[in-house]
């Protein structure tokens, strides 16, 4: 095979999930993707598989994957294959998606055997995620012992947020046990699309309020006062707020009781419902937007009554914030749904006009992969769909804590 040229400074960053590992190979500063790809059924009998992409090469290997660093050391094969060895090719950092840093972590954090006991300790607060992330680490480590490995957490952005937002109704010595406060996630998400859309729009990013929508399998909506959050949707876990894919987002807590009470459900399974059998999934028996949009098109009852909850409850956190921020000068869509779906968009905001948001269908309908505004001209309040990037963001984030002051 040609051996590649990257760029010395270029960052490996991963983001492990109990049984998958997505990576990408970028240069922070040209933002050129060299690799990206995403393994799937790690651990699992059969089915296991890595999508991958190098210089515009796709291909799909079903491959054995028993574990994670199984699954790390076949992407470094498929990597020299198409003649980047990541051994010599002077990287930067690898930067780690980690979803959960407590209270510990509000910043990107060199990783080192502190650290990663920290993580660990930690990992009840994300018991789904925080594990995975650690394996991830582990085994990225163990094939590139000498280049820097750097943590950037989930919840950073959302680590100030002002006491009032960030505190539950609960009995504060019990809270303060058991670290029991909302975290909010997504944060790398929503600071890069907030900057961004900052950027779009010629304005300082400390000078504007906007309201960024999250919107994927997983969703969360923000509040940004003038480039700091002040308010989100998820909470402690990535569970509270939006209805979701999977996820019930808000749920009276007094449900788990009925559950276990009358229901005879265990902690766990109750867990497990929460998670993963519940949101659109468990309206609808979908949870691809794509199919639930064609579904409500055909007027699918079930599928039409899903997508009125979820909406009912985006436009209810739509609604608190424009309220929180008094005023609001951009509204910001991101991610698969709220980058692709022009129909949520324009549905979310249906009739605001008397809040000065406008849209204009012939925009909403553009598909593109660039940021672009989809408000009227005449629109106070500034429309934007702003794709997110959270693997540049997490390779910006890992080459400057490297570098230092």
């Amino acid at each position: 095979m040609t051996r590649k040229t990257i760029a010395p400074g270029a960052v490996l960053v991963i983001n492990a999930g109990s049984s998958s590992l997505k990576y990408q190979l970028v240069d922070p500063l040209t933002e050129k993707v060299y690799a990206d790809g995403l393994a799937e059924r790690i651990g699992e009998a059969t089915g296991s598989a890595i999508k991958h992409e190098a210089f515009g090469r796709k291909r799909t290997v079903e491959v054995s994957l028993p574990d994670h660093q199984a699954a790390i050391g076949t992407v470094a094969e498929m990597l020299r294959e198409d003649g980047i060895f990541l051994v010599d090719a002077e990287l930067a950092a690898v930067g780690h998606r980690v979803v959960h840093g407590g209270r510990s972590f509000h910043a990107p954090t060199v990783i080192d055997d502190e650290v990663r006991a920290e993580i660990e300790r930690i990992a009840p607060l994300a018991p789904l995620h925080n594990p995975p992330n650690l394996v991830g680490i582990e085994a990225v480590s163990a094939l590139l012992p000498d280049v820097p490995a750097v943590a950037i957490f989930d919840t950073a952005f959302f680590h100030n947020l002002p006491d009032e937002s960030a505190t539950y109704a609960l009995d504060a010595e019990t809270a303060a046990k058991y670290a029991i406060r909302r975290y909010g996630f997504h944060g790398t998400s929503h600071q890069y699309v907030s900057r961004r859309a900052a950027e779009f729009l010629g304005r300082p990013v400390e000078e504007i309020n906007q309201i960024v929508l999250h919107l994927g399998n997983g969703a969360s909506v923000s509040a940004v006062q003038r480039g700091q959050p002040i308010d989100t949707s998820m909470g402690m876990t990535p569970l509270e707020g939006l209805v979701m894919g999977t996820r019930t987002g808000d749920i009276d807590p007094g449900i788990a009781f009925q559950l276990a009470r009358v229901g005879g459900m265990s902690v766990d399974e109750i867990d497990h419902l929460y998670n993963k059998q519940s949101g659109l999934k468990g309206l609808c028996g979908d949870n691809d937007f794509r199919t639930i949009l064609e579904r409500v098109d055909a007027g699918d009852p079930a599928a039409v009554a899903a997508y009125r909850v979820y909406l009912h409850r985006l436009r209810h956190y739509i609604g608190a914030y424009l309220i929180e921020l008094g005023a609001v000068d951009a509204l910001v869509f991101t991610a698969g749904v709220g980058e692709n779906a022009a129909a949520v968009r324009a549905d979310a905001l249906a009739d605001l006009q008397m809040y000065g948001i406008t849209i204009d269908p012939v925009r909403n309908a553009i598909r593109s992969g660039e940021a672009r505004r989809i408000s009227t001209d005449d629109s106070s309040v500034a429309v934007l769909v702003v794709p997110t990037n959270e693997e540049l963001a997490i390779a910006r984030q890992s080459v400057a804590v490297v570098a230092g002051p």
